[in-house]
Parts: structure tokens; C-alpha cells; sequence
């Protein structure tokens, strides 16, 4: 079979001549004789500090690729920091998937490896795989190891909510606030709690993108580049097999990464990236499917923000395999990996070594711990809640909502002493959807009035068409659709107004006759939020965003193009 880049390097034309020539920075002639030529698309950036590694982990991949015969190519593709980028990162999302599609499609490449790590940097990449439909394969760039501070634990992203609480609170000096600084960052490596790259980690696995036993190694170890190398190897192997993301993500692996990310504990966040990654397939995934397949399935995995253990614990005490053999059962046994093997034929030798950090199926941390999907007439387009996170008093409650119409509205009023809100409150935050800020940020775990802080108060019920970073915990109802930007039913709350939200019935209300819904128009501070930018990214980006309960991908990429160019270059 004829490799996709003889297209450009075969033949003896002038075309065939331009290409090789321009390629002989150090590729001998039996670099264009047929042999795969297989991409590197490398997210390493000194912007973005959890995949700072990837560099070294592209030099394992290169090697594994040689050693297989390949040609490797070094593709450095757009990189998103989560922590530094503004607004959000999200915002650049689909920027990203849609630049490293167009990328891949347009040079001469039989495959590629994807190389991610930080939130974003994955779902792009499998965004991107799945409209170009090249093979394709991904190494995830790992945790970081365990920081410690006063000899505890400190988990990145989790402990930073939970001593900027005690800090406002008063329990925690600003000095010690800020010496935990240096503490918490403590090696390479994406956040060490169950966050949302390590979620993605796991789904890329659990989808059947990756090595399997790759996701959650530790970014410092050894066996990282090890597998990074075998992952060389296997993407050699990908293009003379013709083994396409088409034939790995289908319907029975996004079951698999629901049923995942149940066990898990794993991000929110997931539940956009998979819909999305779903859409640029053509693959049939709603909302009602993480309820219907993950909502009974435990919380196996003690680690932050649902539990106490840290990443490098889970991969201490067997790793995802070893949780994935805890719920066999509830994994289709026909979801094929990169290998061309299905997924559970891995499991059978996995073993837990430490139960205090995975639970048996017979003593979960949680029962029932799957994302739960909410409706009402506050979210008919549905809201999501991550039950293993809250407060399990809270996950049915009746309050008067506190209402804020933007970020900059809630930092201004939240500690205001005179604001009139108690602990039965509902802080409802809108105008943080995909097309209110834009981007869909991560500010739906508002934090709380200082006043109630002091009086040790540490989870409400509060209510965003935002998202929250995988690392946050509390009774936090997030991607409310359609957001109030798009004309949804939050952009009518007024304070004062009743909220219900019961999630063992899956549902989220303002207790008002709908005749009074109907009647209301939203309030002129709420709408003065949604100017549309006038230009560039994103002004096409809110001109065309989907909202969340679709992924959030703009309207024009769902779907696939394959990876043939239509025009020669000349």
C-alpha cells in the first residue's frame, strides 16, 4: 500500500524533486522510499508549564519511531496553559483542534502522535485526530509528583481552593498562604489531583487512544519514556495497518469512557470534551448518556478533589487498569484499542496493591457516582453536577437565589458585609457560558462570602452556565443550557427567587408559575454582558459556538473532512 506522503516525495517531476530537496536537512534517501513518515504533534511550550517535558517526551517517541522504521517529524502545534491563558482557555479550544486538523491534513504525513498534557491540550488534539482521521495515537505527558506542606499532602488546583478559603476565612496567615506557594509544584507534570488533565488522560485511555497502562504515569518517571518510545513504535504500526481514530471511537469506547469517568471520579470538564470529540465523528452522544451509563456506577478512586490520594498514589496502587478491572463488567467488551485489541483484554493481569487509594466494588468511597445530568425549567437544555464533589446535604436543597450577572458583579458584591445572603442561599452566576464571556471559564465554583466563611460555612449550592476546574469540589451545578447569553431561563432570575434543585431526581427549577417566567425579560445589567466581540477569533468563535450540552465546538467543524487535499501545491 502506497503511503499518503509518496503524494508529495514520489516520482521524479519537479514537484516530487522540490519536496525531497527541501526535506534533505539531514534525511537520507531512503527517508522518501516508502516509509512512514509520522508526525509529532508536540504541545510542549515554556507558556505552558504542565507540558514543559514533552520536548523530552518527543525525543522517546522520535527513537521508538526509527526503531520501527518510521521517518519521526517534529510538529509543534498550538499550546494552551490553562493556568495563564485569558480569558480561559477554553476559549481557544477549537482553536486549536481546528489549526492542528488543518496542519495535519496539509503536509505530507502517514500518522501522527499527539503529545498533550495540560486540560485543553488533549481533547484539541483528539478533536483534531478525529476530523483528519489520519492515524493516530496519544501519550498523555503524566502528573506531577506530591508536593507536601506543614507534612501533609497538597494537591495542585485542589489545595489551592482549599487554602484560599482558609485564608479568607482568617484560620490561615497570608504568609503561610503564600509559602505554600513554592510547595505545591513540586516536579514536571500536569496537576496531581483527579482534575481534568488527568481525567482526560484517562479518557484518551479509556477511549482506546493510547498504550494502555500509559495514562497517569508520573511525568518523572522512567517508565513514561519508555512507554513513549513502545508508542513510537506503535504508530509505525497504525499506518501499515490502516488503523484510523474512525475504527477506535465509536460508540462502544465513549461508553467506556463514561463508565470511566464514573469510577474515577473524574472531571465535568470531560463531559464537553467527550461530546465534542463525539461530534467530529459523527457519533451519537447526548447528555442522557452519562446519566444512563455512568449514574450507578461507584466511585472507586480516593483521590482529590472526591477523596484524599494524590495521581501518583493511583499509579502506586495499580493504575487505571486496575480500576477498569474493578468494573469490567460494565465495559463493553468489544471497544477496540490502537492496538487493534479490545480494551479489557488489559485487565486481566491488572491487580490493586493499595485499596485504601482504589476500593473494591464491594466498599466504594461513593455509590452512584457518576456525573448527574439535570433538567428543568431552569436548565431544559440540561446542567450537569458531579455528585462524588458536594455535599451530600446539599445535593437536595431549597434556597432564595443570590444573583450575580457577571464575574466582575460577583467579585465586587460577594464580601460586601451587607449583602443579604445566608448559608441556605443558592449564588446563581451567569453570563459565563460559551458565547456570555466568551469561552465558558471556570469561575462556577464561586467562592463564598467571607462572612460565612468566618462562620464556617464551606459548601452552598451554586448555580452557573460556567464550567469548574476539575480540581474544585462543592455543590456546584455547572453548563446550565442554553446559557443566559443565548436567551436561556437563568438570564430571568431575579434575587429572591426560589431555587430547587434535587438531584436524585435529576432536576433544577425556579419554584415560579411559568406565566411569570414568560413575562419576565432579563434584566438590562445582565444583558449589557454579552456585547459579541466586532473581530478575529472571537468574534467567529461566539458567532458560531455551540453550547454546552453539544460540547461547545463551533457549528462548522462538527463533522469530519478526512485527510485528503483536494488542490496539488504549486
Amino acid at each position: 500500500m502506497e503511503q499518503r506522503s509518496q503524494q508529495w516525495y514520489g516520482g521524479n517531476d519537479r514537484d516530487g524533486y522540490i519536496h525531497r530537496a527541501w526535506m534533505r536537512r539531514g534525511l537520507p534517501s531512503s527517508a522518501f522510499d516508502g516509509r512512514p513518515h509520522i508526525a509529532i504533534a508536540n504541545t510542549a511550550s515554556d507558556l505552558t508549564p504542565c507540558n514543559m517535558h514533552l520536548d523530552e517526551v518527543s525525543t522517546s517517541v522520535k527513537q521508538g519511531i526509527s526503531a520501527a522504521g518510521g521517518i519521526p517529524l517534529n510538529l509543534p502545534t498550538v499550546s494552551l496553559g490553562e493556568t495563564l491563558l485569558r480569558p480561559t482557555a477554553m476559549l481557544w479550544r477549537n482553536l486549536a483542534a481546528m489549526a492542528t486538523e488543518e496542519i495535519l491534513r496539509a503536509n505530507p504525513i502517514d500518522g501522527v502522535v499527539l503529545l498533550g498534557g495540560c486540560d485543553k491540550t488533549i481533547p484539541a488534539l483528539l478533536m483534531a485526530a478525529a476530523s483528519v482521521d489520519l492515524p493516530a495515537v496519544v501519550v498523555p505527558g503524566g502528573p506531577m509528583l506530591t508536593g507536601h506542606f506543614r507534612g501533609t499532602p497538597l494537591g495542585c488546583g485542589t489545595g489551592v481552593w482549599q487554602l484560599s478559603e482558609e485564608a479568607r476565612a482568617g484560620s490561615l496567615t497570608q504568609e503561610e498562604f503564600l509559602r505554600s506557594e513554592s510547595s505545591m509544584i513540586r516536579s514536571k507534570g500536569h496537576c496531581n489531583t483527579m482534575g481534568t488533565a488527568s481525567t482526560m488522560a484517562c479518557m484518551a485511555e479509556a477511549l482506546g487512544m493510547t498504550l494502555p497502562g500509559i495514562a497517569g504515569t508520573p511525568a518523572p518517571d522512567s517508565r513514561l519514556l519508555e512507554q513513549s518510545h513502545a508508542t513510537g513504535e506503535l504508530a509505525v504500526e497504525l499506518v501499515h495497518q490502516g488503523r484510523r481514530p474512525s475504527t477506535v471511537l465509536t460508540h462502544r469506547s465513549f461508553h467506556n469512557a463514561i463508565a470511566t469517568l464514573a469510577a474515577i471520579g473524574g472531571s465535568t470538564n470531560a463531559v464537553v470534551h467527550l461530546l465534542a470529540i463525539a461530534g467530529r465523528l459523527g457519533v451519537r452522544l447526548s447528555l442522557e448518556d452519562f446519566d444512563r451509563i455512568g449514574a450507578d456506577i461507584p466511585l472507586l478512586v480516593d483521590l482529590q478533589p472526591a477523596g484524599q490520594h494524590l495521581m501518583d498514589d493511583l499509579y502506586r496502587a495499580g493504575g487505571l487498569l486496575a480500576v477498569l478491572h474493578e468494573i469490567q463488567d460494565r465495559l463493553d467488551p468489544q471497544a477496540v484499542t490502537v492496538t487493534g485489541k479490545p480494551l479489557v483484554d488489559y485487565l486481566g493481569n491488572a491487580q490493586v496493591w493499595d485499596d485504601t487509594v482504589i476500593r473494591s466494588r464491594t466498599a466504594p468511597l461513593l455509590e452512584d457516582a457518576g456525573i448527574a445530568v439535570l433538567r428543568g425549567n431552569l436548565a431544559p437544555g440540561g446542567a450537569v453536577i458531579k455528585p462524588a464533589a458536594a455535599t451530600p446535604e446539599l445535593l437536595r436543597h431549597r434556597g432564595r437565589a443570590v444573583v450575580f450577572d457577571s464575574v466582575e458583579d460577583l467579585h465586587a458584591r460577594l464580601d460586601d458585609p451587607d449583602l443579604d445572603v445566608d448559608e441556605n442561599s443558592v449564588l446563581v452566576l451567569r453570563g459565563c457560558g460559551p458565547k456570555g464571556y466568551p469561552g465558558m471559564p471556570e469561575v462556577g465554583n464561586m467562592p463564598l462570602p467571607s462572612k460565612l466563611l468566618a462562620k464556617g460555612v464551606r459548601d452552598m449550592v451554586r448555580i452557573s452556565d460556567a464550567r469548574m476546574s476539575g480540581t474544585a469540589y462543592g455543590a456546584v451545578v455547572l453548563h446550565v443550557a442554553p446559557e443566559a447569553a443565548a436567551g436561556g431561563p437563568l438570564a430571568l432570575v431575579r434575587t429572591g427567587d426560589p431555587i430547587v434543585l434535587d438531584v436524585p431526581a435529576r432536576r433544577l427549577d425556579i419554584d415560579l408559575p411559568a406565566e411569570e417566567l414568560e413575562a419576565r425579560q432579563p434584566s438590562e445589567a445582565s444583558a449589557a454582558g454579552y456585547a459579541a466581540p466586532v473581530r478575529g477569533w472571537e468574534r467567529l468563535y461566539v458567532d458560531h459556538v455551540l453550547q454546552a450540552d453539544r460540547g461547545a465546538d463551533l457549528d462548522f467543524l462538527v463533522g469530519s473532512s478526512g485527510h485528503e487535499v483536494h488542490r496539488e501545491s504549486h
